[in-house]
């Protein structure tokens, strides 16, 4: 019994969720920021301090309203924040304003508190590209956060600075409100600039104004209005007496196609002021002296009198009499006169101020001291009045003979149907009560200073909508667009206009300007003067003055971007793409017919005389100006040769080749032959090609052309017409494989075009190396068959073929050993290959490349191969300029003596015979000892892995030392004594080379090496003593002495002079002498060398082990970096799949489909899926034998009677066992619980076997059948778990491994892949790949209803085989689909599609297929040659039936060409080819295992390497899976917890108290008999398709798992196999994970029988329909019949069963099942057998019913 706490509101931790609990208990303390009692709050009785979270009207404190909502950075002003409910302090205590971090005082009133903004140094940085930065704006009290929200400081300068060639547009029409001072060319957030005009804001947000109570609902005005204050002086004419300050006329604008309306007053009649309206091009409103305050009459005021005047009338403007100056003018008329004197405004008694303030919601404004007083009348009349002078004439806005626009609007102009808006919805303004027309962008305009500012609100939706002008560019003084044409010459002066706007704004007296064109990255400053358009006075043109511009780019044209500046000040707002086109007619037309082909716009001219003439702009030629080009002029012809048959096609190159091609056609001719022209490559002027006919004989002569109304031009060179002949080839034979240098002998070979030269061999090309006169010189291909093959050349369209000659393809020369594998690093060792047909190689070479070790990091790693690809991969010049430039410089980060960059070395081998090659070994530098070396034969085009031929690595070892022969004093000569051994010291003597390879000279005369060892070389030398070599001889003197040299590879010893001792033998016994002598020295030098050698041994096994760590390490972090990489693109796969999954969900298997897998594995056809398969004279007989064999099943004594007898007989396989273990879990699948009384009998009878023998080894294998009705029993019960808990940790593993495998090169043949975790299944190859991605055409239905097709992205590898293509476009286009219920591989063919006809079928073999002598490649896409982004499609077969009808895994595609292959003929390959130890008998195959052993130690460190990375990559996948499955944070499988405690009672009744037999038990009886089978076998649970290569990575984690549920420690070494290597490390994590399981398992509350029972009865009645009981019974009755007498004994000897008359019923069900009797009597037989026991059958079922009532009340 636990106590725990009635309410914990500690747990929220925030105001939501505390008041969404709706926990009584607890509630928000606002000023402690904390949840909880209302006694645990220090002022939870005060109001508002404790929110109860039980109240649902109770809501968090939050920042409702703020006064501004942001700022201009820096600016010091104080913010209101309206905070509902803030609760009240004590007199000492305040709330704190933090604007981010920043703190700033703050007032607490009645709505909330007043906040002071901070400066800007405290403010958070804007970040680059933007003009505002966003903080949170938070009140606190001490410590707490009570509300927060954000708040925005933004930056005019940052706006115009990011507003380009448009700073007025970007800064007033930016979201702040920044305005715009003109004369300072500033963005501001200030109301009003010092001096000059000030453009305000278009999103400028005015307050709400006062206004009259509508009389029906309208559209809203915006929220504020505002006003710009000024002071200014007005002649005004009024009827009252004049005022003290006059006051101001206002003039608006309003679009000429705008609707106006009449209103009528609603205050008493008075005298009215007159209200002037002008009509603007741009709608803007201009005001003199604005007023201090403003009174808005709304529309609907206006509308409600106006229609029922007579509707609204439409105001117009005739462009001939109105012009610009259209003013429209509001009068107030009295109501008792019909047309009183317009009149101006009395008077005002208001204090202007010439700041510009905002109108606040009540009509007060900042700095007015008092209001305008002014009367209206009732009635007010609009009138139209045309500006001529000084003059006034009005006329009624309804008169209908005014036009609707006026000419200058021209592109200004807004439509009518946009002017034409319901006048609900047009806002007005008005002084006191008159009327002043707006539009949406109005603008207020004063004089002193001038001032615009626009009332233009964001925040009223209906307005911005209802009512747009669509002209919010032209408010800011900017250049439009260039007047005119914008093309200028070069070279020629020209003036360029450019239309302006509003450029009155800048009050300038003298208009003084200037014109900056960007030519070039310079500044062209041109003069300009600028005039007032009369009509319109906003318009203004700006001119340019003459000047002459250039360029010096080759180019036509060069657009230049253009600026207007005022002078030596500010440049002029521009027009996105405002700019003028330079252009230059003598670039790219040299000649006179290129001139006369340039656009007309252009205006180009071909000028000047013949020798001077040249294309030029028509104003600026000062010569006669030629309408007629000059004779061709050709000055090259390609070829200069052809074929006598024609079809050559000649190019001709020249100047004036005609203007268009059907100026020169049927004019051209070759050495007198006409000659084709092609249009379709026809050049003006420059070229003309042309394809040449037969000339009837050899024969040549100039090229001719002839212009249509031009001259005639001859050619200087000559074309020749030739009939070339083929004499002889050598050689005439060559392997198959191609690579042979060919070469052609004849005559006039030179034929043609050299690209259009071809020879083919047997119809195969030969690759073109030399093309001559005499001879061609060649590369041939490969050939897919030999024999003897005819030679022919083709010459364009001409063909010749070699007459009496053919060549002959041999078989591919093979190379079957090579040796030795050790070389010195100065090279030069020969290297015997053996092998066949070697005579047929022209050019063998050996090469060998050095690879950076793989202990390098990866960043020199890449350096590598980027050398690589820079061309270090020749070899041959390794001592050229690139080496000595490193030797001089070496790379800052490559270390001295390693190798950094791939190397490459090549030596010229020798053909000795058909069987030998004689290779030298090439030189390399020291750094080869501690590189990756690799060394290939290279035969022509065929290449051979020196590892692949070879005993072993190859390696270079040092070079070797030797010492001279006289040590003492090397200048003296060396004193041999005729008929003694030369020795000669040195190091490293024996490590590449053997004696035999050793070449030791004495002058002309061999010392023959008798011995060779480590440190001395021994030879003979002649007898007497030789001459000196012929290139050493001089006349007397020691020069004359021979010289020994020793001669190893390409190393040359000159070891020093001898001189033979010709002196007699002393008589003193010298020989005891240096005998003594020798012997003492020897021993002394033994004792030194072992001294020696001991040391360095010692200093080197230190060295090799820093060095094998350092390497270790390395690897390490090699191997990390690589899972990090792999893992992230993995996670990245998973994702997708993963939001994949959410539409199409994991593909479990229903339960039908799950048992029949799991009972019947490998069947076929299972009882589950078959039908009764008896006559249907018989079925109903059957039938009922059935269902009585099914109630004898009940029957518990013969239940285990019939189990017993089967297993004691010796034909009663396991495989029968299981079989039959299956079939009963089907018969009794309705009634579990009876099931579950048998298994635990049987287990207990189990159990008392084992006892007798070895505890430990029960449940371990399926021997008897209770072992398999458990395995059935788990898996019945842990469906429900698998689906709901591990199956998507099982799932995501399962998609994770075959991505991750799929990602490389997998062998179809063999099944091996370069991803795994099985070594047995690592593919030991270095295979070069890359990643396709195919477009997959896929149907599609299309939005009529119809089909349409599209195309689907896909993955792939080039080296993949076309079965694996279509399986893993199969995966990716169908992935919303199970595997079941895609189309299988063999149906569907792999369509290659190419244009519009283009289809190829593809398949892994076809007559293309790649066959070297026994051996066939399968097809690949690589093969193929399909590019990244081809098109394929997955076609249906033709064929009705296909060779498959199951979805098992194929590992090819099979087609009819493989019978030969089946029958030891042609064996298939892939990646690799198979080993030839799978050619063994079966009986050998045993100690194939045992050589794979040995096999795997030798594995490279980059093959385990692969192994570590899939290991870590997977490492997640599998943890999580593990965790899924042993994890008891869920509740535990009520099944698992009733087994374990039925096994814990077993070896408590039977004394067993060892816990790891227990524990055996259990890892048997659940990991063992359930897990690992699931986990081998994914397809027993999903809908998927398997493989060879994802099942053996699956073996290993399911491995793993086995050995984490073992409690034996496993000893691992380095003979251990690798698959139990990679997981050493992490199974004792796993051990601890499973020994918690079921340690958590014991200790939980145990499963009764009553709750085990009343899950088994809800698990029978849900899968009742998935089960046919009657097959299964059938084929158990089969083995009823099979041991029928066995089992009849069985029941005989018992007892009990003679009482129950279990035989006797057995023989009836026999009789009715075998029809022994008729139909009839067999009814009436089993009748009276019913009736006979029915009493027994009574009593076992009343048992049964009442257990299960007595499981039901438990479980209630």
């Amino acid at each position: 019994v636990e106590k725990h706490p009635v309410a914990e509101c500690g747990d929220h931790l925030d105001c939501q969720s505390c008041l969404s609990a709706r926990d009584p208990y607890c509630g928000w303390c606002v000023l402690e920021g904390r949840c909880g009692q209302q006694w645990e709050c220090q002022r939870g009785s005060l109001q508002g301090q404790w929110l109860w979270s039980f109240n649902q009207k109770q809501q968090c404190l939050s920042i409702q309203h703020l006064s501004l909502y942001n700022i201009s950075r820096g600016e010091k002003t104080d913010i209101r924040v309206s905070v509902a409910g803030l609760p009240s302090l004590a007199e000492a205590e305040a709330y704190s304003c933090f604007f981010q971090d920043t703190e700033t005082p703050a007032s607490f009133t009645s709505a909330g508190v007043i906040c002071s903004t901070p400066d800007a140094s405290s403010l958070p940085p804007i970040g680059l590209g933007d003009d505002f930065v966003m903080v949170t704006l938070s009140l606190r009290f001490l410590n707490v956060t009570v509300a927060e929200t954000e708040f925005t400081f933004y930056n005019c300068s940052l706006v115009q600075q990011l507003s380009g060639r448009r700073p007025c547009q970007g800064c007033v029409s930016s979201r702040w409100g920044c305005n715009w001072c003109i004369h300072q060319h500033v963005c501001t957030h200030k109301h009003a600039c010092s001096q000059g005009v000030t453009i305000y804001n278009h999103n400028f947000k005015p307050p709400t104004p006062t206004i009259p109570p509508p009389t029906r609902q309208l559209t809203p005005l915006p929220p504020t209005v505002l006003v710009a204050t000024t002071t200014t002086t007005a002649a005004t004419t009024t009827t009252q007496p004049p005022p003290t300050e006059p006051a101001a006329t206002t003039i608006a604008a309003v679009p000429s196609a705008t609707t106006m309306t009449v209103t009528k007053p609603t205050t008493a009649a008075s005298t009215s002021p007159l209200i002037l309206a002008r009509t603007s091009a741009s709608p803007k409103l201009f005001t003199q002296a604005t007023t201090a305050q403003m009174e808005v009459t709304t529309v609907g005021d206006l509308l409600s009198d106006v229609e029922g005047a007579g509707g609204p009338t439409r105001a117009s403007a005739d462009d001939e009499k109105v012009g610009f100056d259209l003013v429209t003018e509001i009068e107030s008329i009295d109501s008792t006169d019909e047309a009183p004197d317009a009149t101006l405004p009395s008077s005002t008694s208001t204090k202007v101020d010439s700041d510009l303030s905002p109108v606040e919601p009540s009509g007060d404004v900042t700095g007015s001291s008092s209001d305008v007083s002014s009367t209206t009348s009732s009635e007010a009349a609009l009138v139209t009045v045309f500006a001529t002078g000084d003059d006034k004439k009005a006329i009624s806005l309804a008169n209908p003979e005014l036009n609707d626009s006026a000419v200058w609007m021209k592109d200004w102009e807004k439509p009518e149907e946009d002017a034409e808006t319901e006048t609900d919805t047009l806002p007005l303004f008005a002084t006191s009560s008159s009327i002043t027309g707006a539009s949406e962008n109005s603008i207020i305009h004063t004089n002193s200073p001038h001032t615009i500012t626009d009332p233009h609100s964001d925040s009223a939706a209906n307005y911005q909508s209802d009512f747009s002008t669509g002209s919010d560019l032209l408010e800011c003084p900017c250049v439009e667009n260039v007047q005119g044409s914008s093309l200028l010459p070069v070279n020629v002066e020209r003036k360029i206009t450019l239309v302006g706007q509003h450029l009155d704004l800048f009050q300038d007296e003298e208009l003084k300007y200037e014109c900056v064109l960007d030519v070039e990255e310079q500044s062209v400053v041109v003069e300009a003067f600028v005039e007032t358009d009369a009509k319109q006075p906003s318009v203004f043109f700006i001119t340019c003055q003459l000047h002459k511009y250039a360029y010096s780019a080759s180019m036509e044209e060069y657009r230049a971007t253009i600026n207007v500046r005022r002078k030596n000040n500010f440049l002029i707002d521009s027009a996105e793409g405002l700019y003028v086109t330079l252009f230059n007619c003598s670039v790219g037309r040299s000649d006179c017919s290129r001139c006369r082909t340039a656009d007309p716009k252009y205006g180009c001219v071909w000028c000047g005389g013949t020798a001077s003439s040249h294309c030029v702009y028509q104003d600026s030629c000062t010569d006669e100006i030629k309408h007629t080009c000059p004779a061709p002029v050709i000055h090259f012809l390609d070829p200069v040769s052809g074929p006598v048959e024609g079809g050559t096609v000649v190019t001709i190159s020249g100047s004036n080749l005609g203007q268009r091609a059907d100026d020169i056609q049927n004019s051209v001719t070759v050495a007198g032959v006409p000659c084709n022209v092609i249009h379709s490559r026809y050049e003006v002027s420059s070229r003309i090609v042309c394809e040449t006919t037969s000339s009837g004989g050899e024969k040549s002569g100039q090229a001719s052309v002839k212009v249509r109304g031009g001259g005639l031009g001859l050619s200087a060179q000559t074309f020749s017409f030739q009939d070339p002949v083929l004499s002889s080839i050598f050689p005439q034979r060559g392997p198959k494989a191609g690579g042979s240098a060919l070469t052609i002998r004849g005559q006039t070979l030179r034929t043609g075009h050299p690209s259009e030269v071809s020879v083919l061999i047997g119809g195969v090309s030969c690759v073109m190396l030399k093309i001559q006169e005499d001879q061609i010189s060649c590369l041939t291909r490969g050939s897919n068959r030999t024999g003897e093959h005819g030679i022919t050349v083709r010459f364009g369209g001409a063909e010749r073929h070699l007459q009496g000659i053919v060549y002959h393809y041999t078989p591919n020369p093979i190379i079957t050993l090579a040796a030795p594998s050790k070389s010195f690093l100065r090279g030069g060792r020969i290297i015997r290959v053996s092998g066949q047909n070697l005579d047929v190689v022209q050019e063998p070479k050996m090469k060998v490349t050095l690879s950076p070790p793989d202990t390098l990091p990866p960043r020199k790693r890449r350096s590598t191969s980027r050398r690589k690809e820079e061309g270090l991969d020749g070899g041959q010049d390794h001592q050229g300029p690139l080496k000595r430039w490193r030797r001089i410089v070496p790379e800052a980060d490559c270390p001295e003596g390693t190798l950094c960059h791939v190397k490459q070395y090549e030596s010229r081998c020798e053909v000795s015979s058909s069987s030998l090659i004689l290779c030298p070994t090439p030189a390399v530098g020291p750094e080869a000892r501690r590189a990756r070396v690799k060394v290939h034969f290279l035969l022509d085009s065929l290449h051979f892995d020196f590892n692949t031929v070879g005993n072993e690595a190859f390696s270079y070892e040092p070079n070797p030392i030797l010492y001279k022969l006289n040590q003492n004093d090397p200048g003296k000569p060396y004193h041999h004594k005729p008929g003694s051994i030369i020795s000669v010291e040195g190091e490293n003597l024996d490590l590449a080379i053997y004696k035999e390879e050793v070449v030791a000279l004495i002058g002309e005369g061999v010392c023959a090496v008798k011995t060779l060892t480590h440190n001395h070389l021994y030879c003979e030398p002649p007898a007497q003593q030789p001459l000196v070599m012929a290139s050493n001889r001089k006349q007397d003197g020691v020069d004359s002495l021979p010289e020994f040299t020793v001669q190893m590879g390409n190393l040359n010893f000159s070891l020093g002079r001898v001189q033979y001792d010709s002196q007699a033998q002393s008589t003193f016994p010298l020989e005891a002498q240096v005998g003594v002598g020798v012997g003492a020295s020897i021993v002394a030098l033994i004792v030194l060398i072992i001294v020696l050698i001991y040391r360095r041994k010692s200093k080197q096994a230190m060295r090799d082990y820093k060095k094998v760590q350092i390497q270790l390490e390395n690897l390490e972090t090699s191997v990390r970096d690589r899972c990090k990489k792999e893992f992230t693109d993995l996670m990245t796969e998973m994702m997708d799949m993963s939001s994949d999954l959410v539409g199409s969900g994991i593909p479990f298997l229903d339960y039908r489909a799950y048992a029949e897998r799991i009972f019947f594995p490998g069947h076929q056809e299972s009882p589950l899926r078959r039908d009764l398969d008896v006559p249907e004279s018989r079925r109903q007989t059957m039938e009922q034998g059935l269902v009585q064999l099914s109630n004898l099943l009940n029957s518990k004594l013969f239940l285990t009677k019939f189990i017993h007898t089967l297993e004691v007989q010796r034909t009663f396989s396991p495989r029968d066992r299981a079989y039959v273990a299956s079939l009963l879990t089907v018969a009794l699948h309705g009634k579990l619980e009876y099931f579950t009384d048998i298994l635990k009998t049987l287990l207990n009878d189990l159990v008392e076997q084992y006892v007798a023998k070895n505890p430990k080894l029960m449940l371990r294998r399926t021997e008897s059948v209770v072992e398999k009705l458990l395995t059935n029993w788990m898996s019945i019960c842990l469906y429900t778990f698998l689906r709901e808990s591990a199956g998507e940790s099982f799932y995501m593993l399962f998609r994770a491994i075959k991505h991750q495998v799929d990602k490389g090169p997998v062998d179809a043949v063999t099944g091996k892949a370069k991803y795994t975790l099985n070594d047995n299944r690592l593919l030991r190859e270095d295979v070069e790949y890359r990643t396709l991605t195919l477009n997959v055409v896929m149907p599609a239905v299309a939005a009529s209803g119809g089909s349409t097709t599209q195309t689907v992205p896909a993955k792939v590898l080039d080296c993949d085989t076309i079965t694996q293509v279509k399986e893993k476009l199969l995966e990716q286009t169908w992935k919303g689909t199970s595997f079941s219920q895609r189309p299988q591989i063999d149906s569907l063919h792999l369509e290659w599609r190419a244009g519009v006809a283009g289809h190829l079928i593809l398949s892994d073999e076809d007559l293309t297929s790649v066959v070297q002598g026994s051996w066939k490649r399968l097809n690949t896409l690589q093969h193929y040659k399909v590019l990244d982004g081809a098109t394929v499609a997955l076609v249906p077969r033709n064929t009705k039936h296909h060779l498959h009808d199951s979805h098992d895994y194929m590992p090819g595609e099979k087609t009819p060409m493989l019978d030969d292959g089946e029958e030891g003929g042609v064996r298939l390959w892939h990646l690799v080819k198979a080993s030839e130890e799978a050619e063994l008998p079966k009986h050998r195959r045993g100690s194939l295992r045992e050589r794979g052993g040995e096999r795997a130690k030798a594995i490279p460190e980059i093959y385990l390497t692969r192994l570590l990375s899939m290991k870590g990559t997977l490492q997640k996948f599998v943890d999580d899976l593990f965790t899924a499955i042993l994890s008891t944070s869920r509740p535990v499988p009520l099944a698992v917890k009733y087994f374990f405690d039925l096994l814990d009672e077993q070896a408590l009744q039977h004394n067993i108290a060892d816990p790891e037999t227990i524990h055996i038990w259990k890892t048997n009886s659940l990991p063992l008999r359930f897990w690992i089978s699931i986990l081998k076998n994914p397809q027993f649970i999903f809908d998927v398709q398997t493989s060879d290569h994802v099942d053996a990575v699956l073996s290993v984690i399911a491995q793993t798992f086995m050995d984490s549920c073992t409690i034996a420690d496993h000893k691992l070494g380095r003979d251990s196999p690798i698959n139990k290597l990679l997981y050493a490390r992490d199974i004792p994590r796993y051990k601890q994970m499973v020994e918690r399981y079921y340690a958590d398992i014991r200790q939980t509350i145990s499963a009764s029988d009553q709750e085990m029972n009343s899950a088994l009865a809800e698990l029978s009645r849900n899968y009742a329909a998935e089960v046919n009981c009657l097959v299964a019974l059938h084929e158990l009755y089969k083995y009823i019949n099979k041991y029928y007498d066995q089992i009849i004994t069985a029941l005989e000897e018992d007892s009990t069963a003679q009482k129950m008359q279990l035989g006797y019923r057995l023989q009836q069900i026999a009789a009715a099942v075998e029809n022994k009797s008729s139909n009839s009597k067999t009814l009436q037989v089993l009748a009276v057998g019913e009736r006979r026991l029915c009493c027994k059958e009574k009593e076992e079922k009343s048992y049964l019913e009442e257990k299960t009532d007595i499981d039901a009340v438990g479980v209630l």
